[in-house]
């Protein structure tokens, strides 16, 4: 009764939270954007199913009350849920890991996450770096069942995703990579982790993560250096998801297919993590 009831506790303020990002919790129509690679996540909160002939990959489980919209999603794709193998995340963080329990209760998937992320899910969200002491951005803790390294691949059926560690954002932020064959054309897709710096991040004597300004510049190496014809995020507003959208239906070229809107956003990225350095730097001083 007492686990229910703390379940629940976090549930009502993991709801409560949400209701000031709307864009959270909006469904957004399901849809095919390459390959084997579907979205089904909501307006801004990115979840992509992978399908493959032998079960399906499932990136991102969202908020606890957004399992039923992916669920539902992947359903009116065709696909059963319960055919979900793999259930990969972008990063530890409540927004995206949340709903990991209910998954994997509804589907029996294998959970992998990045090795540095692997305590701060296991521990519900207790042992972030920023978040830990703050009920509103915890979660049920869920057991990890592979745990992974920068560069090791994720394999199902034929389709490979390579996990690149892309630290800072979380100490295990993950960007997915992988390559889509459609038309007679490959595609390098690259779903990011997350570049941004939220509000409350120390990025200079840092106790909780000493190495956080270093781990940054290391993702930027990481990102610039990937190959990029399919640019997807975390979140919708990374990759322009509402801009793109519309543009599918009108039978053209696929919109998603940016490599220069990814080069440009990375780069805005770092620009806005430099200014904040240096001003976090001379506060220091």
């Amino acid at each position: 009764m007492l686990i229910r009831a703390l379940f629940l506790t976090l549930l009502f303020v993991g709801s409560a939270f949400s209701q000031s990002n709307p864009d959270w919790t909006t469904p957004h129509a399901p849809f095919r954007i390459v390959g084997n690679v579907y979205y089904v996540g909501s307006k801004d909160l990115a979840s992509y199913l992978i399908t493959t002939p032998q079960g399906h990959i499932l990136i991102n489980s969202n908020l606890t009350t957004s399992v039923p919209q992916i669920e539902k999603s992947v359903e009116a794709l065709g696909f059963h849920f319960k055919d979900v193998k793999i259930l990969l995340i972008s990063h530890g963080h409540w927004d995206h890991a949340a709903g990991s329990a209910e998954v994997l209760r509804l589907t029996g998937a294998k959970y992998m996450v990045m090795d540095a992320d692997v305590p701060v899910v296991e521990s519900g969200g207790k042992l972030d770096f920023q978040y830990g002491d703050r009920p509103e951005f915890l979660y049920r803790p869920t057991k990890v069942d592979r745990v992974l390294h920068d560069g090791e691949e994720v394999r199902l059926g034929g389709t490979v995703l390579v996990a690149h560690l892309t630290p800072g954002h979380t100490k295990g932020c993950t960007t997915w990579r992988m390559q889509v064959t459609e038309g007679g054309k490959t595609y390098n897709v690259v779903i990011v982790g997350s570049p941004n710096v939220n509000p409350g991040y120390k990025l200079v004597n840092n106790k909780n993560y000493p190495q956080i300004a270093d781990d940054y510049v290391r993702m930027w190496a990481v990102l610039k250096s990937l190959p990029c014809d399919i640019f997807l995020g975390a979140h919708g507003g990374y990759f322009g998801l509402e801009e793109k959208y519309p543009l599918l239906k009108d039978g053209g070229a696929n919109p998603f297919v940016d490599p220069s809107g990814y080069k440009k956003y990375v780069a805005e990225k770092e620009q806005e993590f430099d200014t904040e350095l240096a001003k976090q730097r001379l506060a220091a001083k």
